[in-house]
């Protein structure tokens, strides 16, 4: 006997499951539709003020019933209707009957729609905002912290020379914050779609205004102003350009792209057991293999990540396809495609600010694996020195080659330690530089300018972001949601 009708439905993972409830109060249908409300009020305030027959009374009715939405009763009349911003425009209606002849005076449907949607966006873009800040700081610190403990550098997965981890976590720093530029520039860029009407040419509104052009272009400044936009877009159909949404799923895209290439990364080092995500006392990392510490977290990333990378495809498909003046088919579309990218990318900044609250670094690992392959990184460096020292060079190439093969031999066949530094210490053409040994491979020695590009960077491009916004990250309070 089934005990919840509840869990019968489909219930979407992102809202039930992971992202946090500031973005899925964005996206949820009492914000969309009190929005509605909102619009419609300001509309008929702004019409209003601009001379239209409207009565203090009506408007005041339209303010009292800004959320108190009956959704049971919109349900109800658009079965009837078939239509869901005329089933809204009939619910409020009944609730201030005075107020009805004036409601979406002028309007079409996309001026709540698409106006709401510019709005859910650039709220959207708020939240997001503040996580990549909090992320960005997370990194910096880490970055800082560990910008001189050389590591082993990899091209092509096969041990290169040496980095450092803080120059390799810099890199995925980088990427953040440009990351961060584009969305600043994005979200500055976000236009309102405000009065256009039908089909784009403002014609009911003119028809209102008697032919007066001058009101209907300041009807449009006003609505936006109210809103709380600056910027309207020039030109619209019925709907806002969808290239709008692709630019905007690019952004998240970016971000996902840089989330993945970090994480995927956090796996390799997880592997390895050089860097860990934090692992709770009681976490399982297993159901069948105890031991096992998986980065999972990490893969959560990877794997909502894949899937916001692909949605700037699917908004280019849905722009390419709008026929004349709009079609319909981009609504259904949208309705899943927006809010996903919102709420996946919300979800993956909350997993990695706690990742990088909390990365675990084993120095031990990360120093043996170097000792692991230094001895061949070293042999150039051991070479010039022992021939500042007077040797032959050509006669130290033979002795290093040689004494290489022969320890490759050692770690390959016979799945022993590298000793290619002892051999070279204890054979005699190296013995003017016998008590130098150590100065000569140390690690440190093969970073380059690694700690000093990861200072320069932190000074010159991240600290100036996170100053010119510390008192969004001083109110920027972490959720608790499932990581």
């Amino acid at each position: 006997m089934i005990k919840d009708p509840a869990n019968c439905v489909y219930r979407n993972p992102l809202t039930d499951r992971y992202a946090g409830k500031e973005m899925s109060f964005i996206w949820s249908p009492q914000h969309k539709h009190s929005t509605w409300r909102k619009l419609w009020l300001t509309l008929a305030t702004c019409e209003k003020a601009l001379g239209l027959p409207i009565t203090d009374g009506q408007i005041a009715a339209l303010a009292a019933h800004q959320e108190d939405i009956d959704f049971d009763r919109v349900a109800e009349i658009e079965k009837e209707l078939r239509h869901d911003v005329m089933s809204h425009i009939r619910a409020l209606s009944e609730l201030c009957p005075e107020a009805a002849p004036i409601i979406h005076l002028g309007a079409t449907s996309c001026f709540v729609t698409d106006n709401t949607e510019l709005l859910q966006i650039k709220e959207a873009f708020g939240v997001i905002r503040s996580k990549l800040l909090k992320l960005i700081a997370n990194l910096a610190d880490f970055c800082e912290e560990n910008r001189a403990l050389p590591m082993l550098g990899f091209t092509h997965f096969q041990p290169a020379q040496l980095t450092t981890l803080g120059k390799r976590f810099a890199l995925y720093l980088q990427d953040f914050v440009l990351d961060f530029e584009r969305l600043e520039y994005e979200s500055g860029q976000l236009p309102f779609r405000s009065v256009k009407g039908t089909t784009g040419t403002q014609a009911s509104f003119l028809e209102l205004f008697d032919g007066d052009h001058e009101k209907c272009r300041q009807l449009e400044k006003d609505v936006a102003k109210a809103m709380g936009f600056d910027r309207v877009i020039a030109l619209s159909g019925q709907t806002y350009t969808r290239k709008v949404d692709y630019f905007v799923l690019s952004t998240l895209s970016a971000i996902a792209q840089s989330a993945a290439k970090m994480a995927t990364d956090i796996r390799l080092l997880a592997s390895m057991k050089e860097v860990e995500e934090p692992f709770g006392k009681k976490q399982v990392g297993s159901s069948a293999m105890a031991y096992k510490r998986n980065p999972m977290r990490s893969e959560r990333v990877t794997s909502l990540a894949r899937y916001v990378m692909n949605l700037p495809g699917n908004a280019a498909m849905t722009h390419a396809t709008q026929w004349f003046e709009r079609t319909l088919d981009d609504s259904a579309n949208r309705r899943v495609v927006l809010p996903e990218a919102f709420l996946a990318v919300d979800v993956i900044l909350s997993i990695l600010i706690n990742v990088t609250d909390g990365l675990q670094v084993w120095k031990k690992v990360i120093a043996k694996h170097i000792n692991a392959e230094l001895p061949f990184m070293a042999t150039e460096n051991l070479l010039m020195e022992a021939v500042k020292h007077g040797g032959d060079r050509q006669e130290l190439h033979e002795v290093i080659r040689e004494h290489s093969m022969a320890a490759s031999r050692r770690v390959k066949e016979e799945g022993l330690d590298n000793d290619l530094i002892d051999r070279l210490r204890n054979d005699p053409a190296f013995a003017a530089i016998k008590d130098d040994f150590d100065r000569i491979i140390d690690p440190s020695a093969f970073i380059g300018r690694a700690p000093q590009q990861v200072e320069a960077f932190l000074a010159e491009v991240v600290r100036p972001i996170l100053e010119q916004n510390k008192d969004v990250l001083a109110g920027a309070v972490g959720e608790s949601i499932t990581v």
